[in-house]
């Protein structure tokens, strides 16, 4: 007969004892397989205690699958696996330790200043939608594209300033652009090749890889991915940045646009997917109209984040597909709930409906360029100035350094990181490595608080100055 105390069992209740004592002796191998258990009534009356703490027990060790039951029988020990001991050579476990890190500021990264988040006015927006919204909406489930005033917000939003005329059911909102690569693979399905631009944006092959897509790396020309390159490739998708490639800036011409357009409309299977992650800050002249703008085959899929115009946290984005590729979306993925709260979207769309994103643009805009141009004039009045050439300042948040230079890119790298620096070179991005001899530094000058990016160029200029041809 099974006998267990229960002297002290410190605020735990009885069945919960019990439950844990037959628990004990049958993974130790007290109570053997197939063993018979007392009867309820049995066990009750030996261990002194009520038949409903005995049932209790019993009912929890019945459900996790400890014991079993035959009628008009009994209970009985169930049959386990036991798990083997670790073997003698098994490694020892070692705990988890973050990767220390050693780089103190990094020109590499791109972020936006924490201080030029429009923080009173998004709470107010927000603290709007709780009181104003309607409840249910606000907590209900929602469509695979999002809720539908963002949606209308953003349609208009894209017709007043990219000169895209489209329907908001076009629109489809998802939780960083990670999310809508990993959408646009379902949809346009893993078997076909897609063509990434090389150099590139290395996360973005990363995705796709993750996805089972196969990949090919296409070099450009001045102008960006060459047709004949691309023809030759069996590449089915493209995926591109025209207005602002990353990361050589190169602005793609209209002439290379319509031939690209003239690819993809000769076969069903061909698509473009347009990134146009930071055209809003194009620091001279009017931004350059997407390529889904004189798109007229309804071949290019544009997308676009929230991320570099208010913060990298802020985790929305939105794609804009063709009609008909819309229709197909709602067909095959429409079962996917948004992966965006409502709260963040119907506060996203007061803001963009009261004209406070166009605002903020505008005064972000200024703030980048004259954050650009005061950098400008650093690199032009520093001692190393005649070793250096800037390229592509006007295009985005970020532009190149051509350097006067015998030194690898490996070497200069190793000189920055000594100073607790981060650089990156064009041979960083380049998924089909030829060399290590690019001399092109890439500058994302937004990830740097004003207060200390001068400090950091000095302590830049100081490491490299000795390789350097001055």
């Amino acid at each position: 007969m099974l006998t267990y105390s229960f002297a002290n069992l410190q605020g735990e209740s009885m069945y919960t004892h019990l439950y844990k004592c037959i628990k004990k002796d049958i993974l130790e191998g007290t109570l053997k397989a197939t063993e018979k258990l007392p009867s309820k009534r049995m066990l009750a009356k030996n261990l002194g205690i009520s038949l409903i703490t005995v049932e209790n027990a019993y009912a929890q060790l019945l459900v996790e699958g400890y014991i079993y039951s035959e009628p008009k029988r009994g209970y009985y020990v169930a049959t386990l696996q036991q798990q083997l001991p670790p073997a003698n050579n098994a490694p020892t476990a070692q705990p988890i330790v973050a990767p220390k890190e050693h780089i103190t500021l990094s020109f590499a990264k791109s972020s936006v200043p924490a201080d030029t988040f429009p923080y009173n006015t998004w709470a107010r927006l927000l603290r709007n939608t709780l009181t104003s919204a309607d409840e249910h909406a606000l907590i209900s489930d929602t469509a695979a594209g999002g809720v539908l005033p963002l949606r209308k917000a953003l349609a208009k939003h894209l017709y007043q300033f990219r000169g895209l005329s489209i329907h908001p059911e076009q629109i489809i909102i998802g939780a960083g652009t990670q999310t809508l690569y990993n959408l646009i693979v379902q949809l346009l399905e893993r078997s076909h090749i897609y063509a990434l631009e090389d150099p590139g944006y290395p996360q973005l092959a990363a995705i796709y890889r993750a996805n089972d897509v196969f990949c090919r790396y296409l070099p450009m020309d001045e102008q960006g991915i060459e047709v004949a390159v691309l023809e030759n490739s069996g590449a089915d998708i493209l995926h591109i940045t025209p207005s602002h490639q990353f990361p050589t800036g190169i602005t793609m011409p209209v002439s290379r646009r319509y031939e690209l357009l003239h690819w993809a409309s000769k076969k069903s299977s061909r698509y473009i997917i347009e990134d146009d992650y930071d055209c809003e800050f194009r620091l001279f002249g009017r931004p350059i109209p997407p390529l889904q703008s004189i798109d007229q085959a309804e071949k290019v899929i544009y997308i676009n984040t929230f991320s570099k115009t208010l913060a990298p946290t802020f985790r929305i984005s939105y794609m804009v597909l063709p009609p008909h590729l819309a229709s197909l979306f709602y067909e095959k993925l429409g079962f996917y709930s948004c992966t965006v709260s409502n709260f963040e979207q119907f506060t996203l769309a007061k803001f963009i409906e009261g004209g406070y994103f166009e605002r903020h643009i505008n005064r972000m805009r200024t703030y980048y360029r004259n954050k650009r141009d005061n950098l400008l004039q650093y690199l032009d009045q520093c001692p190393a100035s005649k070793a250096l050439q800037v390229e592509g300042e006007n295009s985005g948040l970020h532009f190149l350094l051509h350097l006067a230079t015998a030194a690898s890119d490996s070497q200069l790298r190793q000189a920055a990181a000594a100073q607790g620096l981060q650089i990156k070179f064009l041979t960083d991005y380049y998924h089909n490595k030829l060399s290590d001899n690019s001399h092109t530094l890439l500058m994302n000058y937004t990830g740097i608080e004003d207060e200390r990016l001068y400090p950091a160029l000095d302590k830049l200029f100081e490491a490299l100055f000795p390789y350097l041809n001055v």
